[in-house]
C-alpha cells in the first residue's frame, strides 16, 4: 500500500481506526461482564449443535457504507505531524497514538494495550455481528464490585444496584464523538479492509458486518421492570424465556441496565447514521 500523496489524504489517516475503536468500546463494554461471577461461560456459550444436524452455511451480511466527502476534522487541528500509513503488521503504535487523541479515559488506554489491534478489531466485530462476544480478543476491565441478587417469596431477582457497576465504562463510550468516529472509519478504510480480508471478507461484507454489529446492539430490549432469574447449577439465567433466548451480546446489554442500554444504543444509532450519511444531510 502506498502512502497518501496529499496533505489532505495524509491527515485522513491521522484519524485511523476511530470508528472501529468506538464500535470496539460499544462491544467492549458488554464484554467486560464476561469475568463476572454471574456471567460465566455456561451462560454465554453457544450451544453445540448435534452431530446429526446438518450445519447450514452462514449467511454473510453485505452492505455498502457510502464514501465520505473529504473534510477537515478536529484532530487535524490537534496533530501537526503528518505520518505515513504503516503496514498492518506495524500499525499498533500508530493506532494507539491516534485513538488516544479521541479520549483520555484510563479504561480506553488499558483496552488498547493489546497487540495486533486491527486484526483483533476485525475478529471482534465479526463476533458482534453474530451476537457473540469473543472473550479473549481484548483485555477489558471487569465491572466494579460483585454481582448481587436478592430473593423473596416469588423467586430470585437481579439487583438493580448491579447496573452502576458499568457506569465507568459507559462514560468512556459517552465521551466519544460518533460523527468524528464515522469520519475516521472512512479515512482509515484501507487498513481496516486489509484486516477483514485476512478473515476472508470482501469490502461489502466488511460493511455488512459493521452495520449488523450495530443492529445487534440496537435491537436489544430495554427492560425497566425488575428482572427475575433462575439458578441452575452455578449459573443464573433469565427466567423470562424471551430474554434467555437473546444473543449473548444482547443479554449483556440487558444486564447493564435500562439506562446504560439506552446510552449505548443512542451512541450506536448516532454512529450508524453518521456512517450511512457521511455528508451530514438529513
Amino acid at each position: 500500500m502506498t502512502a497518501p500523496r496529499t496533505s489532505n489524504n495524509t491527515s485522513k489517516f491521522i484519524l485511523v481506526l476511530g470508528t472501529l475503536a468506538s464500535i470496539i468500546i460499544v462491544g467492549g463494554i458488554l464484554y467486560q461482564a464476561q469475568n463476572d461471577s454471574w456471567v460465566d461461560e455456561e451462560i454465554l456459550a453457544i450451544p453445540e449443535q448435534e452431530a446429526a444436524k446438518p450445519i447450514a452455511e452462514p449467511i454473510l451480511p453485505e452492505a455498502s457504507i457510502p464514501n465520505s466527502v473529504s473534510t477537515v476534522t478536529k484532530v487535524d487541528e490537534v496533530v501537526q505531524i503528518k505520518p505515513t500509513l504503516p503496514s498492518l503488521d506495524n500499525s499498533d503504535q500508530f493506532v494507539r497514538k491516534r485513538v488516544s487523541l479521541m479520549s483520555n479515559k484510563e479504561n480506553l488506554q488499558s483496552w488498547l494495550a493489546a497487540d495486533d489491534l486491527l486484526r483483533r478489531s476485525a475478529s471482534y466485530l465479526d463476533g458482534l455481528a453474530r451476537g457473540v462476544i469473543l472473550t479473549k480478543i481484548f483485555p477489558l476491565n471487569t465491572p466494579q464490585g460483585k454481582f448481587v441478587t436478592h430473593r423473596d417469596s416469588e423467586g430470585i431477582w437481579l439487583n438493580a444496584g448491579n447496573y452502576e457497576r458499568y457506569n465507568s465504562s459507559i462514560l468512556v463510550l459517552a465521551s466519544m464523538d460518533m460523527k468524528l468516529m464515522a469520519q475516521m472509519f472512512h479515512f482509515s478504510r484501507p487498513l481496516i479492509e486489509r484486516a477483514f480480508s485476512e478473515l476472508g471478507y470482501q469490502p461489502r461484507q466488511m460493511d455488512g458486518i459493521i452495520l449488523t454489529a450495530l443492529d445487534q446492539i440496537l435491537s436489544a430490549p430495554i427492560i425497566v421492570e425488575p428482572i427475575r432469574l433462575t439458578s441452575e447449577s452455578v449459573a443464573y439465567k433469565f427466567a423470562d424465556s424471551e430474554l434467555e433466548s437473546l444473543s449473548p451480546l444482547q443479554k449483556q446489554l440487558v444486564r447493564s441496565g435500562p439506562e446504560n442500554t439506552q446510552r449505548i444504543q443512542e451512541q450506536a444509532l448516532l454512529l450508524k447514521n453518521a456512517l450511512l450519511n457521511p455528508s451530514g444531510n438529513n
